[in-house]
């Protein structure tokens, strides 16, 4: 009789093998997909920007914010103070659920009535990822006449909550928290003071009236910051330069009249011009630093770029042959920007960089209007800046041309598929290599032409991970591509010429499908393979055109609007949002694209080739330039005879591959 072979509990796949992770564990198992880890500023800039976004709100006038000598760190407000009692459906208290869940707060309830109508985001992770990631957490919240009190440990609570009535003498109202962070999960457990410093002194400039202070114990010192003069005295002061023409300052906020934006919705911004030093830019959204810039940055260049270009026009002042480029008016310009978004979507959790396409059109119309009136008020300034930037694009176009020397008479004719641009600056210039003739077609007519250039690939390219360089030019679509960007087949330890080089960015654009992601992986063989020196030298990369389009009915005073998902995660997300707006999700029309012949030339350009609101990924290997480590790895995916190795490969890693219906 046959025996039953014993089953190897550690290769059994099960349902006792699948694991939910409840509360707060997820962030404490992945604390990098939450907040920065290099050391705990971050998870106390969490607390800092509620006190913040209190006083934002207009409830609070003084923040103050202490590092302790046991190595714990408070922050104090005196706002509204953190609601305590029993919330109607959860049954805890509402300060608990606060800390304790991380999809719970009060900048969910947007709109009318809502306690927040301008906040840092709507994530609905951030104390309560403090609190994940802290051995101790205290926090005491005045309200109502009465002071309530909560302790926490590793995001567990270990002191319940106790309400008494508030002392003599007492502050009526106001939310104290008190952090020991768990250095454990940081790579340094100590605060570096000089961002703490500059990011208290931003949230003074911001919030003019508003008082922010520092107190260290161990060292007792009291640092103090407010700002009567906001934006102007910050940037006067951190300027590297004597300024060119005086600093320009202005402001816009949407009224209840308007029909693009909600009310509130805006800008106010300071800038300055310089000659010399580093220009100093800052910006941030709804008093959250942004220090990866974002739409709202691309916003402010583009109402600069218009201002200034309208006023050259009028006075015609641009010299003959010259063409002006936003990079020419904004290249000696510093900045700080704050922009006001009712509902700002971020790049990641630390919202280090904006995302939410309608701050471009939201803070351009503000800015440009408003530049181009103290423009034509004070002419003789506004000639200075207009030699300022015709000077920058005199000498950008004299770069571009001493370039166009060094090729020679000997230059390969072009391909005549290549749909060229105008301008001669390595820099700026960009090639599309477009999936089809139809999508070519489309990015021709949408693109811009100065700068951007369309190479139409027909059908798959070859597999070029085993074709010998020297037959390479035997296919077509290879040669046109090397022709095409202006430098030749070259292996990792070679040195090519890279004088050729005609565009600083060369783009794979390809349906967001399962063939256009083989496209992608054929294009990326043949760069990886005989054009590596591009890809250490950043100049590949990958364009992300959307998947599915959503249009989203008008409601209350929000007007109607199209939004663009890459994928099916994406499209939950904005149904999700819609819903809580007061669009149901049925109402919403959704439209999915079978590739980028579908899209128009207008749709194409908003959505894959604006460089404001277009999501482009550099392409990297690893985190130096490791060729030998994914030449291994190339060769599993790509080698004719590796089928084996593939098949071994999509064993072990094919649970982990999400595919969107």
């Amino acid at each position: 009789m046959a025996t039953k072979p014993a089953s190897n509990p550690a290769s059994e796949y099960s349902e006792g093998s699948i694991r939910v992770l409840k509360g707060l564990e997820p962030v404490k198992q992945r604390p990098g997909m939450y907040t920065r880890t290099d050391n705990p500023l971050h998870i106390l800039q969490e607390v800092l920007d509620n006190a913040a976004d209190e006083a934002l709100a207009g409830f609070g006038k003084k923040i103050k914010v202490t590092l302790h000598t046991d190595g714990s760190v408070s922050v104090e407000d005196d706002g509204r103070g953190i609601p305590f009692g029993i919330h109607p459906e959860e049954g805890a208290p509402v300060v608990e659920l606060v800390f304790t869940r991380l999809h719970a707060g009060g900048k969910f309830d947007k709109g009318n009535g809502g306690a927040y109508s301008f906040s840092g985001g709507l994530h609905g992770v951030g104390v309560s990822v403090t609190n994940a990631l802290s051995k101790r957490l205290e926090v005491t919240t005045h309200r109502e006449g009465q002071a309530a009190r909560l302790v926490f440990s590793g995001g567990d609570v270990v002191e319940p909550l106790v309400a008494r009535p508030l002392q003599a003498g007492e502050r009526k109202q106001g939310t104290t928290v008190q952090v020991w962070p768990d250095a454990s999960y940081f790579e340094s457990g100590a605060l570096p003071m000089g961002e703490l410093t500059n990011l208290l002194r931003s949230k003074a400039v911001l919030m003019p009236g508003v008082t922010v202070t520092l107190v260290n114990e161990k060292t007792r010192d009291t640092q103090t910051w407010q700002y009567k003069g906001g934006l102007r005295d910050y940037l006067a002061q951190t300027l590297n330069a004597d300024p060119v023409i005086p600093l320009i300052e202005g402001e816009g906020y949407a009224d209840r009249n308007s029909e693009s934006f909600a009310e509130g919705e805006g800008a106010a911004w300071c800038v300055a011009f310089t000659e010399e030093g580093s220009p100093v830019r800052e910006s941030y959204v709804n008093l959250i630093p942004t220090t990866a810039g974002g739409t709202h940055e691309s916003g402010l260049r583009d109402g600069l770029f218009q201002a200034v270009k309208s006023f050259i026009e009028f006075h015609s002042l641009l010299p003959k042959g010259v063409k002006l480029m936003p990079e020419d008016v904004f290249a000696r310009a510093s900045y700080v920007l704050s922009a006001k978004v009712l509902d700002p979507q971020f790049q990641g959790q630390i919202k280090e960089r904006l995302n939410s396409r309608d701050a471009v059109r939201l803070v351009s119309s503000f800015v440009r209007p408003s530049l181009e009136l103290w423009l034509n008020e004070h002419v003789d300034f506004g000639r200075k800046l207009a030699e300022l930037a015709i000077k920058a694009a005199q000498t950008r176009q004299r770069a571009g041309q001493k370039v166009e020397k060094k090729k020679g008479s000997g230059v390969a004719v072009l391909p005549g598929k290549l749909t060229d641009c105008e301008s001669r600056d390595l820099a700026y210039n960009e090639v599309f290599l477009v999936e089809g003739d139809s999508a070519g077609g489309s990015a021709k007519m949408g693109r811009d032409k100065e700068n951007q250039a369309i190479l139409p690939l027909r059908g798959k390219v070859l597999n070029t991970w085993e074709v010998e360089r020297d037959r390479l030019f035997a296919n077509t679509e290879v040669h046109d591509i090397s022709v095409a960007i202006g430098v030749d087949p070259h292996g990792p330890n070679d040195t090519p010429d890279l004088s050729g080089l005609r565009y600083g960015k060369i783009c794979i654009l390809s349906d967001a499908d399962v063939d256009g992601s083989h496209i992608q992986v054929l294009l990326l063989t043949l760069f990886f393979r005989h054009f590596p020196k591009l890809i250490e030298a950043g100049n590949i990369y990958v364009a992300r055109p959307p998947l599915f389009r959503v249009d989203v009915p008008a409601r209350g005073k929000k007007p109607a609007a199209k939004v663009y998902a890459l994928d099916a995660a994406e499209l939950e997300s904005i149904l999700d949002k819609s819903a809580k707006d007061g669009v149901p999700r049925e109402k919403c029309q959704i439209s999915r694209f079978k590739g980028l012949g579908e899209m128009n030339a207008e749709q194409l350009w908003e959505t894959t080739l604006n460089p404001d609101t277009r999501r482009l990924l550099p392409v990297r290997v690893g985190g130096a330039f490791d060729f030998g480590a994914t030449e291994g790895l190339m060769t599993k995916l790509m080698g004719k005879g590796e089928a084996a190795a593939r098949r071994e490969l999509m064993e072990v890693h094919g649970d982990e591959v999400e595919v969107d219906i």
